[in-house]
């Protein structure tokens, strides 16, 4: 199988070692965790002096290992007393009490650890509870716009964007060949149902799975719109659905934590304040949202286009959250220490009450930092806009630092 390296990631990985810190990789099904893992491996097993130990807990080879008891009999009869042992785990989630052998193997100090898992609430708690201050987390992100061209031997123009724009990143997809669109969408809404079955419906023991399948459409179709709860209970009804403003907010969460969505904060940009209510969502991998979501809607790109936007500012290391600026709204509000933009994304700049609104929103702000807005247009003029910097979609997605 041919394994593609990803090294913005498996240079951090290596980066690490021998620093004292266990290497949590989260994310999605499916984003590529096992294959950044390996690719690690990979390059140990040319070091004579590494010994490495592999459970795949997706593996029934390993479905012995259940709890922590077996996960600590089994490294410890694997550990070379003449070797640098580095031990990795995938899916550690589905081993119970995984934390009680990371902690003292860490204590020990008798191996480094790397560690994958797709659920965010299990090791969160359990990381931040048992190994606080000795782990380090790395999200995993399915592929972005530049890593998407590299995995499928493409140039960078406006057919492969638009590839990219529909079917995602999922990095399995290089195998099966963008032009096999119907096995792609097979494969897409393959993950998608895993992904819910495993991570969601059978770990949260979900009943109503019809309202949790209404309530991904729901999101999917309203990608970077502001909702809350209550208006989704009060959609659900029209639709003759009933549910309850706690059961949406536990579902929201769950889904969440199985890495399909994002949940965005707004931000009030007067105030440097978080608001309390009403956020919005984007989905992990714009390919998963696409195949949920009924195309052809004249609103689809601009939803499309403010996801794939959300996503490339969260790999760049951006804190991201939405704007409020009393009525307007500002689609982006990029943070990293000391660092602040402002990203307005729309899909054309095509009349003058539009450049209006994505330029006007952002020149309501007062303060020196940098604005811009991004689109889909090839030639429009306002390169700089009286101050603010407008970029092609394509251009954007390849920049490594705003």
């Amino acid at each position: 199988m041919e394994v593609i390296n990803r090294p913005d990631y498996t240079e951090k990985v290596k980066k690490l070692f021998g620093k004292g810190f266990i290497i949590a990789l989260t994310g999605q099904r499916r984003v590529g965790k096992s294959f950044i893992m390996r690719q690690v491996i990979k390059e140990l097993s040319q070091d004579s002096a590494a010994h490495v130990i592999y459970i795949d807990k997706d593996n029934e080879e390993f479905s012995f290992v259940q709890s922590h008891e077996e996960l600590t009999t089994y490294v410890k009869s694997n550990l070379l007393s003449n070797k640098r042992n580095y031990l990795f785990v995938d899916e550690i989630q589905n081993v119970k009490e995984f934390e009680v052998s990371l902690r003292s193997f860490h204590t020990n100090d008798e191996c480094e650890m790397v560690i994958t898992g797709s659920n965010a609430k299990m090791l969160s708690s359990e990381l931040s509870t048992y190994l606080s201050g000795r782990c380090v987390e790395y999200h995993i992100q399915s592929l972005d716009y530049r890593e998407f061209l590299t995995f499928h031997r493409l140039s960078d123009n406006n057919q492969s964007l638009h590839n990219y724009l529909k079917y995602g990143g999922l990095p399995q997809l290089h195998r099966i060949g963008l032009e096999e669109t119907e096995l792609v969408d097979d494969y897409l809404k393959s993950v998608y149902h895993t992904i819910v079955l495993k991570d969601v419906i059978e770990r949260e023991e979900i009943r109503n799975v019809p309202l949790l399948k209404n309530l991904i459409r729901f999101v999917g179709d309203n990608v970077g719109k502001v909702f809350s709860a209550s208006s989704i209970v009060k959609y659900l009804k029209s639709q003759q659905v009933d549910s309850s403003t706690r059961v949406i907010l536990n579902y929201l969460e769950y889904l969440c934590n199985a890495y399909i969505i994002n949940r965005v904060n707004r931000y009030d940009i007067h105030g440097k304040r978080l608001f309390e209510l009403n956020d919005k969502f984007y989905f992990e991998d714009i390919g998963i949202r696409n195949s949920l979501v009924a195309s052809g809607r004249s609103s689809s790109m601009e939803k499309v286009i403010e996801n794939v936007i959300y996503l490339h500012l969260v790999r760049l290391g951006y804190e991201v959250t939405v704007g409020q600026l009393q009525k307007a709204e500002i689609d982006f509000v990029a943070q990293k220490k000391d660092e602040t933009i402002y990203i307005q994304a729309t899909y054309l700049l095509a009349t003058e009450e539009t450049v209006n609104r994505e330029f006007g929103n952002l020149l309501q702000i007062r303060d020196a930092h940098p604005k811009i807005v991004v689109s889909m247009d090839e030639f429009f003029d306002g390169t700089n806009y009286q101050g603010i910097r407008h970029y092609h979609l394509r251009q954007f997605l390849l920049m490594t630092s705003l």
